[in-house]
């Protein structure tokens, strides 16, 4: 398949500048060929965007019309720098600069500073919040850690749109942006936090890019030094760029105009950040002979995913809707999207955790599984539904890979390893590196077979498994590797947040999965109110909100399930309505004429939709008030009221769980998590049908643990029968 997104992780070094060019399809070679003067790549979801301009940059210089060093790429994310840096090296390239707008402009910052201002540059501040709070205090302002958090915000944005605090209130109402405190109030913080800065001498992200900005416009020999450096630009992502971000590059390029771009205006989503689209769709006004080629060739997704993805961007509306992609698949059919209806939320989360679990029985990786949502308060309800599955999951956006403690370890006993070499007992009779790694890393907890279950101990073992494929692909591709240039890729990737595979579901905001994808995707909580969220009120609003929901299905490469529930709690009325993107899309939704073949995939109801609930909503059982936390349900209180917990009973329950983990091979979670130990232990079932009515208690725990947790809480030792009345 041409162009296919999967391939080795090190593909083998083309032998000619020709040879890099193989493999690419027309419009990716057209891109690969425009090697001078403006070009503008409009690249779809999936369609080898990366591919298409890394070749290009390697292509350029294996054929000598590109000197390595005059060429700086810029993306948003260090992880994608990495990638570009990655493909660069083996495509033959590696001494071209990738980096990110701010990592490129603190690297000039830091060098240019001494001759520009002189002395060092003033320290960078890693995180702004806390200087938010301090500004607010002197402000007289409370802030709670939500609307610290949001006037954080307001000021990065501020920043990056190049608004100065005076200006902020006149601004924000010229571009009706809801601001989450009175404007003159944030006005005010955003003031004192300026002054806060130059009191202490220190400077923000944001600063790092306006700083750079300031030197390149007073100092013009600086400018002449960095532009007869670099000659060639390209710009990823280019429907990302803030205005601020905008000015660095025409800085940075003068009267050149040597500048690729690659963008897709339907995948603009940070317009709350001071992103615009509108930079890419005015490219060829302010270039009007600029080369433009379009990849629409979707090389990720099935033709299902594809035609639900073309379908929702059908209905959008807006200048970025009249630049939209028309994609076609190049894959093999696959199944049609599910679409499911639940009762209610956690309704929605356990039906999550069954179907996941039915794939990875299946055969799908956990690895290749997300779950996506709209806000990141929305992911503890499947937190809760997959542990009580024993499905194991990661959250994106958690602690990184190369800062958990097992690869931190891992990285010193690789580095001491190939440091002592032939001396190091470990490696006595191993020759191939890949061999050496699993003789090192055994030392740390791996084996050739994982452990049972989920949880911490699967998870360290993930962490080295990763590690360990990470090796095999490394030696295929680099006869005769040593353990040191190993070493020496992990410290590279570790730099870069270029992390390897690791199994276990993904669960991620939809914000946070740009520029993923997996073999399975799970958009759940697709409701009004939700998506689009509720406070997206003009209609530019609401068509972020529909490109997000894209972006969304545009991650999924075979299996795409969306799902909404009708109510939050159990019990609760049913009272939502499935998002107003989805209509004409999902069977029985109605069909609108801008939806030329019509609605597909397979509608579906799950297991607790028609069951009958009780009426009104989940109350506290203690103070009478509305539960609407997963937690608090499962308990049947709210989390700060007081417990009549039999401490007794839940110890008991604690130590059996434990036995029965060990036994299991299995996290203890795995077997009931501590909430529902707790939930068990307040309420003392009698029955099985008592015990199956705390959540948590599914049928299949009923049938495996029911009896002995029935005997315990009789004050038994174990074993008695199920009595289901």
């Amino acid at each position: 398949m041409t162009a296919a997104t999967h391939s080795t992780l090190f593909p083998q070094v083309p032998e000619t500048a020709d040879a890099v060019l193989d493999g690419l399809d027309p419009e990716q070679r057209e891109v690969a060929l425009a090697l001078t003067g403006p070009v503008c790549v409009l690249a779809g979801a999936g369609t080898g965007k990366t591919r298409a301009i890394t070749h290009r940059i390697a292509y350029g210089v294996r054929s000598g019309r590109l000197q390595p060093a005059s060429v700086l790429a810029v993306t948003f994310t260090n992880r994608a720098a990495g990638e570009m840096r990655g493909r660069l090296r083996q495509l033959g390239a590696g001494g071209v600069q990738a980096r990110t707008f701010h990592s490129a402009a603190l690297r000039q910052l830091q060098f240019f500073w001494p001759k520009a201002v002189g002395g060092d540059l003033p320290r960078l501040l890693e995180r702004k919040i806390q200087l938010v709070a301090d500004a607010a205090a002197r402000c007289r302002v409370r802030l709670d850690r939500n609307e610290l958090r949001d006037v954080t915000g307001e000021i990065e944005w501020a920043k990056v749109t190049q608004t100065v605090p005076a200006d902020y209130p006149a601004v924000v109402a010229k571009a009706h942006r809801d601001a989450p405190r009175d404007p003159a109030e944030i006005s005010q913080i955003y003031a004192m936090y300026e002054q806060l800065k130059r009191d202490r001498s220190v400077i923000d992200f944001e600063d790092v890019l306006l700083l750079t900005v300031g030197i390149l416009q007073d100092r013009h020999d600086i400018a002449d030094q960095i532009r007869s450096q670099y000659q060639h630009f390209v710009v990823d992502e280019y429907q990302d760029v803030s205005p601020l971000q905008q000015r660095l590059l025409d800085l940075w390029l003068g009267d050149r105009d040597n500048l690729c771009v690659v963008g897709d205006a339907s995948q603009t989503i940070y317009s709350f950040t001071g992103a615009t689209p509108d930079h890419l769709l005015n490219f060829r006004t302010r270039h009007p002979g600029a080369t433009v080629v379009k990849l629409v060739r979707d090389y990720r997704s099935t033709p299902q995913v594809v035609h639900l993805a073309n379908g929702l961007l059908s209905q959008a509306r807006g200048r970025a809707a009249e630049h939209r992609l028309e994609l076609i698949s190049q894959r093999d059919p696959g199944p049609d999207p599910v679409y499911t209806e639940y009762a209610d939320e956690p309704t929605e989360a356990e039906g999550t955790a069954r179907r996941i679990r039915d794939l990875i029985a299946a055969g799908v990786p956990a690895g290749e599984i997300a779950v996506l949502y709209r806000i990141n308060a929305q992911s503890e309800v499947y937190e809760q539904a997959l542990a009580d599955a024993g499905v194991p999951y990661q959250l994106r956006g958690a602690e990184r890979f190369f800062e958990r403690q097992e690869v931190r370890e891992a990285g010193i006993a690789l580095r001491g390893a190939a440091r002592a070499g032939g001396n190091d007992s470990l490696l006595d009779d191993v020759e191939d590196l890949p061999a050496q790694v699993r003789a090192v890393l055994s030392t740390k907890g791996w084996t050739s077979q994982p452990p049972s279950g989920s949880g911490a101990v699967r998870d360290r073992w993930e962490s080295l498994a990763a590690l360990v494929r990470l090796a095999e692909d490394f030696a295929r591709a680099r006869s005769g590797a040593t353990l040191s240039d190993l070493v020496a890729e992990l410290d590279e990737r570790a730099a870069a947040q270029h992390a390897p595979t690791v199994q276990g579901v993904t669960l991620a905001s939809l914000h946070s999965a740009k520029g993923l994808e997996w073999d399975a995707v799970f958009l759940v909580g697709l409701t009004e109110g939700m998506m689009p969220i509720t406070y997206a009120k003009t209609d530019e609003q609401v068509e972020e909100e529909r490109r997000l929901l894209y972006v969304g299905v545009t991650r999924a490469r075979l299996h795409l399930t969306l799902s909404w529930a009708l109510s939050r709690s159990p019990g609760g009325r049913a009272s939502r309505r499935p998002s107003r993107f989805l209509k004409g899309l999902r069977p029985g939704s109605g069909s609108l004429g801008t939806v030329a073949s019509g609605a597909s995939g397979s509608f579906e109801r799950g297991a607790a939709a028609g069951r009958r609930r009780p009426r009104g909503p989940v109350l506290c059982r203690v103070c009478g008030a509305t539960l609407t936390e997963a937690g608090a349900m499962k308990l049947m209180r709210c989390e700060d009221c007081p417990s009549d917990m039999d401490e007794g009973l839940y110890e008991r329950l604690r130590d059996w769980r434990a036995d029965q983990a060990r036994e299991l091979g299995q996290p203890a979670y795995c077997v009931f998590t501590d909430k529902t130990l707790m939930a068990i232990a307040e309420r003392v079932p009698a029955t099985g049908g008592e015990l199956s009515s705390i959540s948590g208690v599914g049928a299949r725990k009923l049938d495996r643990f029911g009896a002995d947790v029935l005997a315990i809480c009789a004050g038994e030792e174990g074993g008695a029968g199920l009595d289901e009345s």
